[in-house]
């Protein structure tokens, strides 16, 4: 076009000659029509429309961004399945510690403790945390609304969304499964580790604590590596067996009032084996539930 505006104000255009100019031509590119030609102010006209709504047609375009560069934060969300939310429960001793650790390394989940989350809260001086401590410095136990609501928090954080969770010995008692299914937080599975009363007292008895670096050791299934080691450790004071035999009782009643709200997600198993054992099979309970969840996503991106 600028090229077309360049020969309307030069010299040839005026000419005085009684043939009209030749049409210039550019290369892949139709002749321009000469200015003497009968149609010559027609021809300019378009052209200037033409190129307006070029331009207007540009300016349009801009606003509505191409597939390229369009937000896609929705659609990546439906990219693959929702990840797995397990909870798992057990008795003291019965290797949930072991366990969590084994299926987060494996499954890449966030493992959330609901003890550590409380120290963690307090520590922080959050204001969950600030009035958990209130109740802790006063002997008391801390009110369930507060524990599942740090609990309801961490689950909502970006990396427990987009990962998945493992929910490690909670909840503990009826009101707090109650309080959590009222929020909408309810697992894929429900691990319940059953190890016997008897092995649970043997491996609580046993063990034994380095004050020195915070180790734990068994006297018969890890004992420590030197006797400089064994020379140290020390037994805590809860880990005898007539208070490991109250915290059984108090565990027994709790959970089966818990498993009563997870009936249809529990996954008993028997923790009296090998950690590997018992890990294998979580393991094995794990494929079916992914490959649902796989069905679901596939069927409900097919239907949108």
């Amino acid at each position: 076009m600028a090229l077309l505006t360049t020969l309307s104000f030069s010299p040839l255009s005026l000419s005085s000659s009684s043939s009209p100019p030749p049409s210039l031509s550019i290369a892949n590119h139709k002749p321009i029509p000469s200015l003497h030609s009968p149609s010559s102010a027609s021809s300019v006209v378009l052209d200037e429309r033409s190129h307006r709504c070029r331009r207007l047609s540009t300016r349009h375009r801009r606003r509505i961004p191409s597939a390229a560069v369009r937000p896609t934060t929705t659609i990546a969300a439906s990219l693959r399945p929702e990840p797995l939310k397990i909870m798992i429960s057990g008795a003291p001793a019965s290797g949930k510690g072991t366990q969590c650790e084994l299926i987060k390394k494996k499954y890449g989940l966030v493992h959330i403790s609901a003890g550590d989350l409380l120290r963690a809260e307090v520590a922080a001086g959050t204001e969950n945390g600030k009035r958990a401590k209130d109740y802790m410095e006063k002997g008391m136990l801390v009110p369930d609304e507060i524990v599942v609501m740090m609990v309801k928090e961490r689950l909502l954080k970006p990396d427990a969304q987009e990962n998945g969770w493992l929910l490690d010995g909670y909840p503990r008692s009826l009101s707090q499964a109650t309080a959590l299914e009222d929020l909408g937080i309810r697992p894929d599975l429900f691990i319940l580790l059953d190890v016997s009363e008897d092995a649970l007292i043997e491996r609580v008895v046993g063990r034994r604590l380095d004050p020195v670096t915070g180790k734990i050791y068994h006297l018969k299934y890890a004992p420590p590596e030197s006797e400089e080691i064994a020379a140290r450790v020390t037994q805590r004071f809860d880990d005898t067996e007539e208070k490991v035999k109250l915290r059984l009782q108090t565990h027994h009643q709790n959970v089966e009032a818990v498993l009563s709200v997870y009936k249809d997600l529990i996954c008993k198993i028997d923790g009296n084996a090998s950690k590997e054992d018992v890990f294998a099979k979580i393991d094995g309970a794990l494929p079916s539930i992914l490959e649902q969840k796989s069905d679901q996503w596939q069927l409900r991106d097919h239907i949108c």
